[in-house]
């Protein structure tokens, strides 16, 4: 008897519906598995039968062949254990199968047929519904996630016995149903860290509201301790918060990755990642033999934290470059090609020397040799991508020892919306959502400078030997820093503090 069942396979961060094609044979003995599937998927026969056993069933011993169609789609991950299972159990009559087709089914099965997590449910479901899915059958530690896609029936089961006594005695499933919208609201401003708690640090502050409010790249350069690190941790508290659309796109990316706990249905703040500096390139841009996203597609529509970056390997920080401007990520394989999102925020920190004082500092014994050196560990063109460079000074003992708080986070947000706000209603007609997104085309026409302005900016050229890379930063945090003050114009003072924050790297790199 030929019977069909429906699961999912994960490609790039979308799904793909797969049909399970179980035929059993009276004529032979054996067990075949086709259709591209891997080493974890043709181990699934030793989980069944044992999982098959320990509640009262069994494999039969007759020619079972199994095809996962399509054939040429690589199938990958012991999640099609409970679909293979049930489409044996309902070629071989043990069953009823009237309306499996009717369901995807999807999960790991262990030796006592419990079910084990998987990963890239959210993806799974939107194209369950999308196809027109009654429901979906997971394991009960997925269902949250699965549960925020609406118009589609998500069902969570312990064990096999479950799904087995739902289609062959009709016991009913527990549906599980979550208010998404509820949820997300309820935890959309649910922050670890507060500004309000890093003493001094006004300048780098006022940067860091800057770099928000136009989602600009920006890097730290200071001695140890002096609290960049802190600075970093808190973007997320003023980044305007995730929009739902957002969120589930963020929300996807994590959970193809397998990083969703298991009391979370949707990513409601900015993820904020920070990779340690030993990483590969490929486990940051993303990649490997079966494609999986890398740091900083996990911090899509969030922050990407580079600590200490120079200590970074060179390649490592090259391979960023096209991310950077792109905002995407082709992982480029012979058979296939997969693109992750990855329009994230950079912030980056680093020492001023390999002593990690700058030279003025009497604690510094670093050589010019040496400086120019780790300086240059860093290459131009990455630089150049690096909107603002802001140092950040050793704090004060009196700046330590007072009492009174800072600026709340909440507060910064407040003007940061506000700047937002502007950009989206100026950008309404295109694809671009704020400041540090603006192409060339759109420079001359959302950034164009008064006399002052324009005199102020080709000194700097000049004098700074900037590149023109550099000088279309300039003109995008100026414009930032205009809609900050809610000037319509961009004006010298705007040019001129947007210059402060591009002045270091020549102040320090000989590139």
């Amino acid at each position: 008897m030929l019977i069909k069942i429906y699961g999912s396979a994960i490609f790039g961060v979308s799904a793909q519906t797969i049909t399970i094609e179980v035929n059993i044979d009276t004529g032979g003995v054996g067990y075949h598995l086709v259709g591209l599937a891997d080493n974890a998927i043709k181990e699934s026969s030793y989980r069944i039968s044992a999982a098959l056993k320990n509640v009262g069933y069994k494999i039969p011993g007759k020619k079972i062949t199994i095809n996962m169609a399509p054939a040429d789609l690589r199938k990958e991950g012991a999640a099609y254990d409970l679909s293979i299972a049930i489409g044996i159990l309902a070629a071989s009559d043990q069953i009823s199968a009237e309306n499996i087709h009717d369901y995807i089914i999807m999960g790991e099965l262990s030796l006592d047929g419990t079910l084990q997590p998987i990963k890239g449910v959210l993806p799974i479901a939107i194209q369950a519904r999308e196809e027109g899915f009654k429901g979906i059958i997971l394991p009960k530690q997925n269902t949250r996630e699965a549960a925020i896609v609406n118009n589609i029936d998500v069902y969570g089961v312990e064990n096999i016995k479950e799904v087995i006594d739902f289609f062959n005695e009709g016991k009913p499933l527990e549906k599980f149903i979550i208010d998404t919208r509820k949820e997300f609201q309820e935890r959309i401003n649910d922050f670890p860290f507060d500004f309000s708690e890093v003493k001094g640090q006004e300048a780098a502050k006022r940067a860091m509201e800057v770099a928000a409010a136009g989602g600009h790249n920006i890097i730290l350069i200071g001695p140890p301790g002096s609290g960049k690190t802190m600075l970093a941790k808190r973007v997320p508290s003023i980044l305007p918060p995730l929009t739902l659309k957002e969120a589930l796109e963020t929300t996807k990316i994590h959970s193809v990755a397998g990083k969703m706990g298991l009391e979370t249905s949707l990513m409601t703040t900015r993820p904020y990642r920070a990779p340690h500096h030993t990483i590969s390139d490929v486990a940051l841009v993303g990649g490997g033999s079966y494609p999986q996203p890398g740091e900083i597609s996990l911090a899509h529509n969030g922050v990407l934290f580079l600590d200490e970056m120079p200590e970074f390997k060179r390649t490592v920080l090259e391979v960023m470059r096209q991310p950077l401007e792109d905002r995407e990520v082709t992982i480029s394989r012979a058979k296939f090609t997969v693109n992750y999102p990855s329009s994230f925020m950079l912030v980056a920190s680093m020492n001023p020397s390999p002593s990690g004082y700058f030279p003025d500092d009497p604690n510094n014994t670093s050589s010019v040799f040496e400086m120019q050196r780790y300086m240059n560990k860093l290459s131009g063109p990455l630089l150049d991508r690096i909107d603002i460079h802001i140092e950040v000074q050793k704090v004060e003992f009196e700046q330590l020892a007072e009492k009174r708080k800072g600026e709340k986070s909440e507060d910064i947000r407040k003007r940061v919306l506000i700047a937002r706000e502007i950009q989206n209603e100026r950008y309404k007609d295109l694809k671009i959502s704020y400041n540090a997104q603006i192409g060339s085309r759109e420079l001359e026409k959302f950034c164009e400078l008064d006399s002052a302005s324009f005199n102020l900016i080709k000194l700097a050229m000049e004098k700074l030997n900037l590149s023109a890379r550099a000088y279309d930063r300039i003109l995008k945090v100026s414009r930032t820093i205009a809609d900050l003050e809610q000037s319509e114009n961009i004006l010298s003072q705007h040019v001129s503090e947007a210059i402060q924050y591009r002045s270091l790297d020549r102040e320090f790199w000989n590139v």
